[in-house]
């Protein structure tokens, strides 16, 4: 029982041993993507308004751009010129993927 104790101690200890690593993606990449996800589900899943979509998708801050492309029901997101996302529709059960 305490050789059972000791491993799940060490298996937590190198779990939460990560504090060295860093995350070195920008946030600006984070709104981009989940706003194309979220603005292409909300347009071809939900098959709501671009005006309830634009709501549904917004974040803060507001720093990105929506290019919708209807006929390829795929939506794009840019914020500051060099971030960037695309989503498009896939079925109506996978719903919309990030490119």
């Amino acid at each position: 029982m305490k050789r059972a104790w000791l491993l799940l101690l060490v298996a937590g200890a190198s779990c939460s041993s990560g504090s060295d690593r860093r995350y070195e993606r920008n946030d600006l990449q984070l709104l981009t993507a989940f706003a194309a996800k979220e603005m292409c589900s909300c347009l071809f899943v939900m098959q709501r308004d671009e005006i309830y979509c634009r709501e549904w998708a917004r974040q803060d801050p507001n720093l990105r751009t929506y290019d919708i492309d209807w006929n390829a029901k795929r939506v794009e997101t840019q914020a500051v010129l060099y971030w960037g996302a695309r989503a498009h529709y896939v079925s109506p059960h996978r719903g919309c993927v990030l490119e």
